[in-house]
């Protein structure tokens, strides 16, 4: 547990406008098509967070030239599809799960052995979603215990593309295995039960892979090559999650947030929130890099509970802490069902947020698959986020509407996503200070 706290005053408001750091999910993969492309690669808006990193100094260790990050600019020289190189010891991910599950299907095919580690958080997260799939393509990996890392992949296997169906909606499950085909035989084609974030299927298209989908089917054929192109991560919508919420909850606040990504695999904290009442506009809509994108104006309304959509649930699976914090300061019950991936992400999300809820004075019932939360009022309180980044955020948006001061421990894990959170928030109005 870290000795990071954040400590914060009840009230205030959220005004004036700001950009978050970059997309998490956009940066990793830039890093990743941008290492196995022929020519060089430039990125801006990279976020600058430990995950991220991660991925780039992975790619370092396979001897990708990389410059950078400098204010959000990379340099990526790529290696074409068979230039990476025996890295000289295990890839240590850290708390990653998007790279290691990203990557065992991108190393699955490479001529070298390679072991994927990550810290004590990853190492329990469950990876046999990815690994069994892969294995029916031919790849070699083992796992530890229960299919947990580190992973050890075996150079030299021969993959065969397939045809596979996806027992639960997973991006990172359909991304790895697309990776996994651009080095099989013949065509790779992954049925989504249900929409899930298509990054990686528009950024292989950026890169000139012929990507298809036919309507919840996705295919690509292996053996082609990948272009350098340039791209422009777009600012994170989960990050912008947060001050969606606190803007909407904070009487008088009136906030704008800049180039904002909205693709449509992602809105779902706007299309939930909107559903409660709130009140988000989206102005200046574009496009950058295959991506749309929009600034954000969000002013505060009062919100109602809901029965959560259960289309939206995928598309919003990484902000709903902060979307348990608006059912907490809405009107009425709100109730979540068909999460249950939300139990296996940094931390039990549906535990820790009711635990969390609960030590706050919000009658908050955790469920199986989902949670249900009675609205009403927030007081203060001390409450832990077991070291995961996007609940110490949610919380801290809480304040806006508690009765009393909120401190929250282990907040460390913020830098992973959002660094720099602190002071953002502090920016716009949020009375927040961290102790260590």
């Amino acid at each position: 547990m870290s000795d990071l706290k954040f400590h914060l005053q009840p009230g205030g408001q959220l005004s004036g406008k700001i950009r978050v750091p970059g997309d998490k999910s956009i940066s990793h993969r830039s890093i990743m098509l941008g290492s196995l492309a022929e020519g060089v690669t430039e990125v801006s808006g990279f976020l600058q967070g430990e995950d991220s990193l991660a991925t780039l100094n992975a790619f370092r260790q396979m001897g990708v030239r990389i410059e950078g990050p400098e204010e959000g600019r990379v340099t990526i020289y790529g290696v074409g599809m068979a230039g990476l190189q025996l890295p000289d010891g295990p890839l240590d991910l850290g708390n990653s799960g998007t790279s290691m599950r990203l990557l065992s299907g991108l190393l699955a095919g490479q001529t070298f052995d390679v072991t994927l580690t990550g810290d004590a958080s990853l190492s329990g997260r469950p990876m046999r979603r990815v690994t069994d799939p892969l294995a029916l393509m031919g790849a070699q990996i083992e796992t530890e215990a229960g299919g947990m890392a580190p992973l050890v992949i075996s150079g030299g296997a021969s993959l065969k593309g397939i045809d596979y169906p996806m027992p639960m909606a997973s991006a990172q499950v359909k991304s790895s295995l697309l990776l996994a085909g651009l080095y099989a035989q013949g065509e790779t084609c992954v049925t989504e039960p249900a929409p899930t974030r298509d990054h990686t299927e528009r950024m292989l298209r950026g890169f000139g892979v012929a990507v298809t989908r036919r309507g919840h089917q996705v295919c690509l054929t292996g053996g082609g090559k990948l272009q350098a192109t340039a791209v422009d991560v777009p600012a994170d919508i989960s990050s912008a999650a947060f001050f969606l919420v606190g803007a909407s909850i904070a009487e008088g606040s009136d906030l704008t947030l800049q180039h904002v990504g909205i693709n449509p695999t992602r809105t779902g904290v706007i299309n939930i929130l909107r559903e409660m009442g709130a009140h988000i506009e989206l102005l200046n809509e574009r496009s950058s890099g295959g991506e749309p994108v929009a600034d954000l104006r969000v002013r505060a309304a009062p919100l109602h509970g809901i029965e959560i959509p259960l289309e939206q649930v995928p598309l919003a699976i990484d902000e709903f802490p902060a979307l348990f914090v608006a059912a907490a300061c809405a009107e009425g019950e709100t109730v979540l069902r068909g999460a249950e991936e939300l139990r296996v992400k940094e931390s039990d999300r549906i535990q820790v947020m009711a635990d969390g809820l609960i030590a706050l004075g919000v009658d908050a019932q955790p469920t199986q698959d989902g949670i249900v939360i009675q609205g009403g009022g927030i007081g203060g309180g001390t409450v832990t986020s077991h070291g995961d980044h996007r609940i110490a955020m949610s919380f801290a948006m809480a304040a806006l509407r508690a009765s009393g001061p909120i401190e929250i421990l282990d907040c460390e894990n913020v830098n992973t996503s959002f660094p720099g959170f602190s002071g953002l928030s502090k920016q716009v109005g949020l009375n927040i200070e961290e102790l260590k």
